[in-house]
């Protein structure tokens, strides 16, 4: 394992451990924070608030830790990757040659939908190995689904165990080999009535003006509307150009809540990390900025091509 005197490593050491009691949680993270503190690493906690408690009781002030509100970091994978990465940078520029960091990925245990988040564990992989990042994932198993369980020990290369010890997690699997085969979309009610709109093959200006016409069933706020008009006509200009035809959108509307669906029949982007990372690959910098601005985004292939779906007001479950 990597440690701070291994001075210009780079690539992410990307860790989890698995816990069912407070105690449990202390004693794996408590040495992983207080270990980096004296290597002079900068280290970091983003927890949620009951677990930030614990750790900010046990290491008393002055403890060299930087403490994070987790429920404000982790609010959408994309934003949390900007904020890690802008974080990480600042202090390889102060010169750092390790930044521990640890922090709770948020899941449907605690009321938020998996599909995403799953993707940006998958994604660390990659859009953080250009940092000397040393990352610690902990999960409670009181309310930690079992499918979630299992995508986390095939997205981290190592468990952590409570009683100190460090083993190869033993079923690991690449970014793309894990996105191809596990990841499905969250179900979204809305989806089981007629469509309120269904349009073949329309332009992003028709896309933008059908859907901004559901604001009358909607009434989202106008930073909300804009944003999903924006990420609709992004979705449907990278369908037309780097899909396969022909493009389809579907739209449901209910009262603060606009669903849209643009599907195409090509087999959709091939990088891992679309649009949780700006630009990275054909239409990524379109998807990225969906992935700032609506409130969830799922992206998946059937044997019938590509599907994105945009959702403004209450994610899926």
């Amino acid at each position: 394992m990597r440690s701070g005197a291994a001075a210009g490593m780079v690539g992410i050491v990307h860790d989890t451990a698995f816990y069912d009691s407070d105690e449990q949680f202390l004693d794996v993270v408590l040495p992983f924070l207080r270990d980096g503190v004296a290597a002079g690493e900068p280290t970091v906690s983003i927890f949620s608030e009951h677990r930030q408690r614990l750790l900010r009781d046990a290491l008393g002030r002055d403890s060299g830790v930087v403490l994070i509100d987790g429920d404000g970091h982790y609010s959408r994978p994309a934003v949390a990757i900007r904020r890690h990465r802008k974080m990480m940078s600042e202090y390889v520029s102060a010169g750092a040659t390790q930044i521990r960091v640890a922090g709770d990925v948020p899941h449907p245990g605690v009321g938020i939908a998996w599909e995403w988040w799953a993707r940006y564990e998958a994604a660390a992989n990659e859009v953080y190995d250009d940092f000397p990042m040393f990352a610690l994932c902990p999960y409670d198993t009181r309310v930690t689904p079992p499918l979630v369980v299992d995508h986390v020990r095939r997205t981290h290369t190592h468990v952590v165990t409570p009683d100190g010890g460090r083993e190869p997690s033993g079923v690991f699997q690449p970014p793309r080999e894990f996105l191809a085969e596990a990841v499905t979309p969250g179900h979204e009610p809305l989806e089981a009535l007629p469509p309120a709109l269904d349009l073949r093959d329309p332009s992003p200006t028709r896309s933008r003006a059908a859907v901004a016409a559901l604001q009358q069933i909607a009434a989202l706020p106008a930073d909300d509307l804009n944003g999903l008009l924006i990420s609709t006509s992004e979705a449907v200009t990278n369908a037309l150009l780097h899909g396969r035809g022909p493009v389809r959108l579907r739209a449901w509307a209910a009262p603060a809540k606009i669903v849209v669906t643009v599907t195409d029949t090509g087999p959709g982007p091939a990088d891992p990390s679309v649009g949780l990372m700006p630009g990275t690959g054909p239409g990524g910098l379109g998807l990225w900025l969906a992935h700032q601005m609506c409130d969830y985004v799922s992206m998946w292939r059937t044997p019938e091509g590509f599907n994105i779906r945009l959702t403004v007001g209450s994610a899926p479950a």
